[in-house]
Formats: structure tokens, sequence, C-alpha cells
């Protein structure tokens, strides 16, 4: 039997499934009801977290302009996470909330000043997804001409970090006193300067937030290149993966967990969580022909190539869809722009680093759910797959997205009373917290 592995749900401050059969928020869920209600059902089911992806462009990637990104509504329009956050943690007592901040927008010092209150709003729930954005749209927008490049970007990223943990410890445990005898709030004497000398992030600190329940946030990376796993291995506690069935699976752990070792840590440490998006029937055959209306929807693949567009820095509306996909080092070179690592996982690249023969419109089709695995069928067939995915892979868990990019009320129904309890049931999930804090149910088992 599998020992217990760890849930989480990914999703984003957008739109929802607002032009289906089961649409819920209408297509405005701008209010974060939408929202809390999800968090509510996912803390039902024991749920560890919930994170929240984010994009700081209306990328125009796709095509050269904004139309398909729009009226898609995939990765646009996008609200700020954070506020959602602390009203998805105030709608809850235990779920975790992780929020997506990036490095190439908030400098340090507002950044821990922000992932530290939120944790004291939250009671020590908080993470901070860590991302350096793969867009010129994106840098643009933080004043920048365009992207460093992949190394640089991941060079400066490295150093945020540093200056935001610097931060988040410069008050000590124990700092604030609130000594009545001598009118003492805090102890000056537990509350240090940072004095980070730079080169790109000179910051004095203390921090002016007291020290937050759990000191320093969960820190999360999704890194899927060479460079950004090795980011992620000296920096996460959790790392968010991809991959192509269980085998990938278990050398994409394999090596975040040597590449840490190499660090130094230890990769017990680290919890790796691999995104899936089970679809769910009665029947396995209701379940195919969910599916199947699903990518016979009219945006379906527009969806996705405007999504991957703006994820890898590639414009795939460009290619031939019933041609291979070049490979993904040919179709990056000379750009800083994009990620390696995802571009590489919709190639479907082998072991030797080839991308698949496949025309892009099946490679399109198969990453429309973007799922580690083909999760398809009753609650009970997708359990067992889960089950057994998680006893070869020696994995720590999943992250749960919807397929083809679009929630509904009905969707988080399907997982949370539906495959959800037959998890539990079988002693392969939570059935009840036992701790106060996020990093606290990473590190229950």
């Amino acid at each position: 039997m599998a020992r217990p592995f760890h849930l989480g749900w990914f999703t984003h401050f957008g739109p929802d499934e607002w032009d289906a059969p089961f649409a819920s928020a209408g297509g405005t869920p701008w209010d974060g009801a939408f929202h809390t209600d999800l968090a509510r059902a996912l803390e039902r089911a024991c749920f560890d977290l919930v994170l929240l992806e984010d994009s700081l462009a209306v990328s125009a990637e796709a095509g050269g302009t904004r139309e398909l990104l729009l009226r898609t509504g995939v990765r646009a329009p996008r609200h700020d996470p954070a506020p959602l956050s602390a009203l998805m943690a105030a709608a809850t007592q235990h779920l975790g909330v992780v929020t997506t901040l990036s490095t190439l927008l908030y400098p340090p010092f507002l950044l821990a000043r922000l992932v530290s209150t939120l944790d004291s709003l939250s009671g020590g729930r908080t993470g901070w997804n860590i991302v350096t954005s793969t867009d010129d749209a994106e840098a643009r927008n933080a004043g920048l001409a365009a992207l460093p490049d992949r190394d640089e970007r991941y060079a400066a990223a490295q150093e945020h970090v540093d200056v935001v943990t610097a931060l988040l410890d410069s008050w000590d445990e124990g700092a604030v006193v609130m000594d009545r005898a001598s009118h003492t709030y805090a102890d000056h004497t537990r509350v240090h300067a940072v004095d980070a000398p730079g080169p790109r992030y000179p910051v004095a600190g203390p921090l002016t937030t007291v020290r937050s329940p759990q000191g320093r946030p969960v820190y999360c990376q999704a890194g899927g290149s060479p460079t950004g796993r090795a980011f992620a291995a000296r920096n996460a506690d959790l790392v968010l993966a991809v991959a192509s069935g269980p085998v990938a699976m278990k050398a994409a752990r394999d090596d975040v967990r040597r590449l840490a070792a190499e660090a130094g840590r230890d990769p017990d440490e680290l919890r790796v969580l691999f995104l899936v998006a089970p679809v769910l029937g009665e029947t396995e055959e209701e379940a195919r022909a969910a599916l199947a209306r699903s990518a016979a929807h009219p945006t379906a693949l527009a969806t996705t190539l405007a999504k991957f567009s703006a994820y890898t820095g590639v414009d795939l509306t460009a290619l031939d869809l019933d041609a291979p996909l070049p490979p993904p080092e040919q179709l990056l070179a000379g750009s800083a722009r994009g990620s390696l690592g995802t571009l590489a996982k919709f190639a479907q690249l082998d072991g030797e680093g080839r991308p698949s023969a496949k025309p892009l419109r099946e490679l399109a089709a198969d990453a429309s759910t973007n799922s580690s695995l083909d999760l398809v069928g009753t609650p009970e067939h997708v359990a067992d797959q889960l089950e057994a995915a998680a006893e070869e892979v020696g994995g720590d868990g999943f992250l749960v997205t919807t397929p083809f990019h679009r929630l509904s009320r009905h969707y988080v129904v399907q997982v949370t009373e539906g495959l959800v309890p037959v998890l539990q049931r079988r002693g392969l999930v939570r059935s009840r917290y036992t701790a106060a804090t996020l990093r606290g149910h990473l590190t229950e088992f």
C-alpha cells in the first residue's frame, strides 16, 4: 500500500467555466465569492493547500495580438491573487493558501512585508510561489525594456529570495515582549538590520512586520528547466512539477532530490507535487464522453495554443498544426523569454531529449488537460491510478487542476465529494487536520 500523500489545488483569480451548461459564477467571479466557496469545499475534503497562479501581462505572444488570449479568457483577465488569498484564508481555518508573486515585479522588501502580513492574517497558512516571469510584456509592465536572459533571471531570483528570507528572519522569535512594567512593546535587541549589499537588491531592513506564525511562509517553486530545478532544489519547501507518466514523474522527483542533496539540504525536507487533471464520471464511458465533449469545444484548441504560447514564449499559432514540433532549444534559440521546462513537457520529450513525432495538433490536445497522468474514469478507477503512481514514483502528492483550463463548481464537487472520499477510505489522504500551519500539513507525513 502506498504511503499517504498530500493534495493541493491549482487555480487562478480569473473567469470560471462561464459558457458551459454547469457554469458557476457566470464569468464574473471578481467579488471572490466563487473562490471562497472553492476554499471551503477544499477544506471539507482536507486538502493541504490551494495555489493561486498569476500572470502580469496580457500577452500578445499568440499571433502577435492579444485577441486570442482575451477571446478565450485564458491567462487574461487575471486579478491580483494576494487580496484573494487573504479572503480564502479568512473563509477557512485549516487550508493553506499559496500566492504567486514574481521576483521581477515585487521588490524584496515589499514582497517580504506582504507574505509576512498574509501569514499573520491566516494564522500561519501562507505560501509564496516563487516565479521569475517569462514574458517580455511582463518585463515592460515592471519598467524594463525586456526580460534578462534565463541565467540572469535565476541569479537575480536567488538574490531576491536570500534578501526576502533575511528580512523575514530580521525579527527573532520572542521579539515582541509587551512588558507592561517597562512599557516595552518590542525588544530592540531582537530586531536586526539586514544590510544586504546587493548588487541587485541592496536592502537595509529590518522588516516592519512582526515575525509571522511560520517565521518564513512555505516556499514553492515550479522550475522545469535544469536551471529552474536547481533553483527549486536550493530554495523550495514544495516543488510543483508536470511530467508524462510515472516513469518521467519518478525521474523528475529523483532529480530534484539529488540536486537538493548536492545543495546541502536533506531531500526529505522537500515535497514534490505533480499536476493532475482528473476527468470523472459515474462510469468510464461517461467520463470518456465528458472528455470528448470538452475536447470538441469550439475554443479548446485555441485556448491551449494561446496558453502555451504565453507560457513558453513561442508563438505556437504560427507553426504547422499538422507537422511535428521542432526541438525546444531550436524554438527558443536566441530568446531570453519563455519556459524551457514547460515547452519540453508540451513537446513530450523522450528519454533522449527528442520531441515527439506527433503533429502539433495532437500535442495541443494532449496538453489541454496539462496532467501528469491520464486520469479518466470513475472515482474508484482514478483512485487506483493515483495510488499506483504514488507507489511507483515514491512521490509526495498531487496538485489537482481542471481539464481544459475551465473551472466550475460541478467539477469541484466531482473531485471533493467523489474522488477524495475514495482516497480517504483507502487511507491515502488525510481525513482530518492535525496541524495548525501549512508547513505542519506538509511535514505531517
